[in-house]
This record gives structure tokens, sequence and C-alpha cells, in this order.
């Protein structure tokens, strides 16, 4: 292949706002008196929404508790939570190695964007001062479909007009990897708990993105 465009997840890949999905979804689940926990919020890891939310209702034998008309209530609550903590994000919050690596990209006139099923991604980025790295951003309300199908990533490449077998998908969870093979886009995972599809190239973290190292393997 031709690397012409690298496709970057934002949670757990450009930033770390695990924690404040974390601390959303535990106010909230308190709030509706149901359990919830760490192993249980890995479960929701590139998963929509209104997903994690029904998941944490199954967890809890309450998927049949409340209407449609609620749950969307409660979700917004959940957001509403979520944007007041991801508003301290700062640019010193990228994780390591993963700014050195987008501007090397940019650099070798390759395209960068963003695949996030998080409708805040853009928000994310102008906290990060990163948003004008990237030639586009795809959030959930781009798609109807999330992750683990590969419509986002899809997106992401029709919009740089490129070829998905000419993209380069980069991801922390294994919805994110399925959907990054199903659209036909070589796949790196960063700390990904495996339990289905393997990605192409496994990172224990973004310090071990290195973009020469790269380009060596996938051209």
């Amino acid at each position: 292949m031709k690397t012409k465009a690298i496709i970057f997840d934002l949670d757990g890949v450009i930033v770390d706002t695990a924690k404040f999905h974390y601390l959303a979804w535990k106010s909230l689940a308190n709030e509706l008196g149901m359990y919830f926990d760490e192993k249980i919020n890995e479960r929701l890891k590139g998963v929509s929404r209104m997903k994690s939310f029904e998941i944490i209702l199954e967890v809890n034998d309450a998927l049949d508790k409340y209407t449609e008309e609620q749950k969307e209530e409660f979700t917004k609550r959940k957001n509403d939570l979520y944007v007041s903590y991801v508003k301290t994000i700062k640019p010193s919050d990228m994780l390591p190695g993963i700014e050195k690596f987008i501007d090397k990209v940019k650099e070798n006139n390759i395209k960068c964007a963003v695949a996030s099923v998080s409708k805040n991604a853009p928000l994310v980025l102008d906290c990060l001062g990163a948003k004008d790295k990237f030639d586009y951003i795809a959030d959930a309300s781009k798609v109807t479909r999330s992750k683990p199908a590969p419509d986002i990533f899809l997106v992401c490449a029709n919009a740089l007009g490129v070829k998905p077998q000419d993209c380069i998908g980069i991801e922390d969870a294994q919805a994110g990897i399925e959907a990054i093979h199903a659209a036909g886009m070589f796949s790196v995972g960063i700390n990904v708990a495996i339990t289905s599809v393997r990605p192409d190239l496994i990172l224990k973290s973004t310090k071990e993105l290195d973009f020469d190292s790269l380009m060596d393997i996938v051209g």
C-alpha cells in the first residue's frame, strides 16, 4: 500500500478522557441506584453513548425499566457531566509522543483525520489546541452505525479523497480495530484488550508510535 492518510481514534489515542467518562457514568449510575465499576466501564470503550447506557442497564437487569425518552434524558445528563470535565483539558494532556507523531505525518504530506464515536470530539480537540492538525473530524453525528461497523472510518477516507486501502487506522479499543479491518485499512492497536480481531501492528502505548518504523512496515 501507499499510505495517503492516517485516521486516529480520539480517546485513548490522542488524549485519555476515559477517566472523565467513568466519573460521569459512575455519577449517573449512583443517582439511579445502579451498580457500575471499572470492569463495566471497559466494555464501554469505543461504544456510542446510548449503547453504553444500555450496557449499564443490561448489567443491572434494567433494560426495560425506562422509556426511550427517559434514556435520552439520562444520557444527556451524563454528557453534561462529561463536558464539564472535558473543559479542564489542556494541550499538555495529549498522550506521550502523539503530537510529535502527528507533526511528522503532516510533514510528509499524509492527511490526518479523527474518527471518534464521541460527539464531543471537536470540543476535546479545541481544548487540546489540536483541531487544526486534522484535515477532517468525524464524530458520531456523521454516521448511523457506530464501531465495530466501518462507517466512521469510511466517512473519513471519503472526506479525505483517499481509498480505504491507502489508510492506516489507529485505535485503542477492540471495537475500533474491528471497524478498521471491516473498512479494509491497516490497523495499529494501542494497548488493545484483544478479544477477537488482532491489530496488524500491536503497540503498548503511544510512546511507541514512530513514523519511520510504521512506514517501513506499511509503506
